[in-house]
């Protein structure tokens, strides 16, 4: 239980990319709300409340995963933590590549299990590190992955929805040219503009990115760099000729429900229950022995 609660614990220490991000949501929200919906719709018509109720929601819940992101703890290594090497039903362990002992962490001075590497910005360990985002002042690791995941979904969802409503406000009525407020919209339609269409553009491609990450079970670290620090399995097969596969790359299915969970009426909502402890994960080798044990 206190594991769990210091998980849950908050972070507040003041970051300048949180903060910029909470402006860009606030200003969103109310430029599409105040302006777009209301200059294209009306706010108070039927389509209008409409649109303004759904983008609402949308933000409601971006606004929610993001919290969830910033708060959660990736996952910390217990301190007691040390592989069995001798337990049967650890068919896979990782090994440094020079060398082939048990990966160790000299900064942390303990064991690291599999997928689990160290964070020279939060000084220590994470559990299924995928990478340190200075947008949520956090690591995305084991226990967040699943809420980092949403809260870009819901944010590029956002602004691909506050486009759209830009675009056809503009091609309803254009640009304002009355001295009153013209200027002061002028200024908002510009403004979002500049804001919304690198944003729509970059979450588009790390929302494109982490999905091929989740069907394919990797990691950033993983994929980008080949991280695996001599996996024994890798050893294995290329002594034997064969081709390597990624030893948690379930399939498709799998893949997915291990980091979205198994009930898909959960998927879009920020929990992360059914992740486990996050020392020790599904390989392909669970598999085959399964498959060998039912024959």
């Amino acid at each position: 239980m206190a594991e769990k609660a210091k998980q849950q614990q908050p972070r507040f220490a003041f970051s300048f990319p949180v903060t910029f991000v909470l402006f860009a949501i606030a200003y969103i929200y109310f430029s599409t709300v105040f302006v777009f919906i209301d200059r294209w719709l009306g706010l108070f018509s039927s389509p209008g409340i409409a649109n303004a109720a759904v983008f609402t929601a949308i933000a409601v819940m971006s606004l929610f995963s993001y919290r969830a992101a910033i708060s959660t703890d990736p996952g910390r290594v217990p301190a007691t933590y040390t592989p069995d090497i001798e337990d049967n039903t650890t068919p896979l362990h990782e090994i440094k590549r020079k060398g082939g002992d048990l990966r160790f962490c000299q900064k942390c001075s303990h064991y690291k299990p599999p997928r689990a590497h160290h964070c020279r910005v939060c000084k220590r360990c994470v559990l299924r590190m995928d990478h340190h985002c200075i947008w949520i002042n956090n690591c995305v690791g084991h226990a967040n992955y699943k809420i980092f995941f949403i809260f870009v979904t819901y944010a590029a969802i956002a602004c691909i929805y506050s486009m759209i409503l830009l675009v056809g406000s503009l091609a309803y009525d254009g640009l304002p040219d009355d001295e009153n407020n013209g200027g002061s919209y002028r200024t908002v339609y510009v403004v979002s503009v500049i804001l919304l269409a690198p944003l729509s553009i970059s979450l588009c491609v790390l929302l494109g990115w982490h999905i091929y990450l989740i069907l394919h079970n990797k990691t950033t670290i993983e994929l980008c760099w080949q991280y695996y620090e001599g996996v024994r399995a890798l050893w294995l097969q290329e002594k034997g000729g064969s081709i390597y596969k990624h030893p948690y790359d379930l399939g498709p299915y799998e893949n997915l429900t291990s980091v979205l969970g198994p009930n898909i009426l959960s998927w879009l909502w920020p929990t992360a229950n059914h992740i486990g402890s996050g020392l020790r994960f599904r390989t392909v080798y669970d598999l085959t022995k399964g498959a060998s044990t039912s024959k």
